[in-house]
């Protein structure tokens, strides 16, 4: 399959190429990608490598030409030997991802081929790539974008999803989504400063048929066809912003949600103020059963046909993010956020003489109300009832940090940042109960000239949790344009026995050198990183600890 796929990719590249070189204004451009890691053992933090090659490594290379009147792009990921973190099924090499795009009059897009996309928020579609976490589940089929009606916005696209190396057809995805800009029809509301989208959309995906038992004589009758549609709306006028969207999903028993036939849904609502100096939002979010896949039966990062935005703020710092939340798209959640952010002027008290500003985060994450239906068994009933309002009895996260970023001198900066964190392990981790913590954080920057940069930080994690109080360095010296130099150590208790216990404390050390050269980066370390969760936007991946050289090579052009 692999080399069939192979095959089509060149012969498809080569008549594009042969077609576009007959256009006008033809561009080629395309990067490279290469993740390395000479891999050693270390039993004192668990390092566990599966591979038996003498390096591991995630390497994609994209190209695409460009035209006026069609694209085409491929790309070659090689995943032989794949990094920590990584399930068996990533191993492989070939050209997965190939299309071809075609424009025709104004405002009329045809692609063939893969290809990612998103339905509004993404409550019942969105397919994207996030290569830290192995997520890639694009499409392969077809997508038509129409934008020929000024204000009005329409895509109708159907294919396979891709999961791993594989694009079954047991399961065929399809969907629609429409956008209606209303202020483009209304001079008024354009004299105004009005925009006001509405949109609407339609996912449907049909599967094959599986033997799932409930007993020994009992099989689950499971929908052939599972269907999703959201409604969403959009205002802005001036310094204000609102925004509500609602989703509901038809019964789509899965592994995910133990096999009920609960139907899903999902509401949010976001309102936002922003001027110079001041910036405000809130935004609350409410779901339950919204874990949605091409394929019922699968866990873990694959085979999503959608997302749920987080409402936890992304935090950059070590220690700030050790424990991330990973939003709970099966068991619902309650979810709720503030911001608050503001600039005291420069030559005030609060302000000084370079200003001051303030940013005030908090999020609140809890359970959604939930009532089973039978005391025994959930498999193969409605599951539970819920009342909407109702909050359940546990908390899930919570998260109130204060930060603080003020200009010393023309030279230093310093950023400071306090957080009080609830983890709770057992629901997001699937073991262990609360994580209480206080985390402080200082980071200064201090330019010597225009191209010599320091920067530091000194991070301090506090618990009374077993998992103990952590500790965190780190010096980054910038030799514009070309060089950065850093160092960095992380000191705390790493989890045994899959989190069920937590060890001895241990220095996990990394020293880097990173070169710069025009569309080079060329990155060269050795450390042993923790073993720990790494999330993006709510989606989480188990990373396990690794000891070794890491060599990082990226290349655009």
């Amino acid at each position: 399959m692999l080399k069939l796929t192979r095959c089509v990719a060149i012969f498809g590249m080569a008549l594009t190429t042969v077609g576009l070189a007959a256009q006008e204004n033809v561009t080629l451009n395309g990067s490279i990608q290469s993740d390395i890691l000479l891999p050693q053992e270390d039993d004192a933090i668990g390092t566990k490598y599966d591979s038996n090659s003498d390096f591991l490594t995630n390497t994609y290379a994209d190209l695409h030409l460009r035209s006026k009147w069609v694209d085409a792009g491929a790309r070659v990921e090689f995943m032989e030997y794949p990094l920590p973190g990584f399930e068996r099924d990533f191993e492989g090499w070939g050209v997965p991802h190939l299309y071809v795009k075609g424009r025709f009059g104004s405002g009329w897009e045809v692609t063939l081929g893969d290809f990612y996309d998103q339905f509004g928020s993404g409550f019942i579609f969105r397919a994207y790539e996030e290569r830290s976490l192995g997520i890639d589940n694009s499409i392969r089929g077809l997508r038509l974008n129409m934008s020929a009606i000024d204000g009005l916005n329409l895509k109708v696209l159907g294919g396979l999803q891709r999961r791993y190396w594989n694009w079954d057809d047991e399961a065929i995805v399809g969907g629609a989504d429409a956008e209606l800009n209303i202020d483009r029809f209304s001079a008024k509301m354009q004299d105004k400063g009005i925009n006001w989208m509405v949109g609407a959309s339609f996912v449907a995906k049909k599967e094959d048929d599986e033997m799932i038992m409930v007993n020994p004589v009992q099989r689950l009758n499971l929908p052939e066809t599972v269907t999703a549609f959201d409604v969403r709306t959009r205002y802005q006028q001036g310094n204000y912003s609102l925004m509500a969207e609602y989703a509901m999903k038809s019964q789509d028993p899965s592994f995910d949600n133990g096999y009920i036939y609960k139907k899903g849904n999902a509401l949010m609502l976001s309102a936002s103020y922003s001027k110079r100096g001041m910036s405000a939002l809130v935004q609350a979010k409410r779901s339950e059963d919204m874990s949605f896949r091409s394929r019922r039966s699968v866990n873990g990062t694959s085979a999503f046909l959608n997302h749920m935005p987080a409402f936890a703020y992304q935090h950059t710092y070590a220690l700030a993010a050790l424990y991330p939340y990973a939003t709970q798209m099966a068991n619902g959640e309650w979810a709720m956020q503030g911001e608050f952010g503001y600039t005291f002027k420069r030559k005030t008290p609060l302000g000084g003489k370079y200003g001051t500003s303030l940013k005030l985060n908090i999020s609140y994450i809890r359970a959604i109300d939930r009532e089973p239906v039978t005391d025994g068994k959930l498999m193969g009933t409605d599951g539970y009832t819920s009342s909407f309002f109702k909050f359940g009895d546990e908390t899930y996260y919570q998260d109130i940090n204060l930060q603080l970023e003020k200009k010393i001198s023309q030279a230093f900066k310093i950023n400071l940042m306090y957080m009080n964190q609830r983890y709770n392990q057992g629901v997001i981790e699937g073991h262990g109960g609360m994580i209480n913590s206080d985390i402080f954080v200082g980071e200064g920057k201090y330019q010597f000239n225009k191209k010599l940069t320091l920067r530091g930080e000194l991070q301090y994690l506090t618990t009374s949790h077993e998992s103990g109080d952590w500790m965190y360095g780190l010096l980054e010296l910038s030799v514009l344009p070309y060089l950065m130099f850093t160092v960095s150590d992380m000191y705390g208790k790493p989890a045994i026995n899959g989190g069920l216990a937590y060890g001895d404390k241990e220095h996990y050390y990394m020293a880097s050198v990173t070169f710069n050269y025009n569309a080079h980066r060329i990155m060269a370390g050795y450390g042993r990183p923790r073993a720990g969760y790494n999330c993006s936007g709510g989606v989480c991946r188990y990373v396990p600890a690794s000891k070794g050289v890491n060599i990082s090579y990226n290349y655009s052009f």
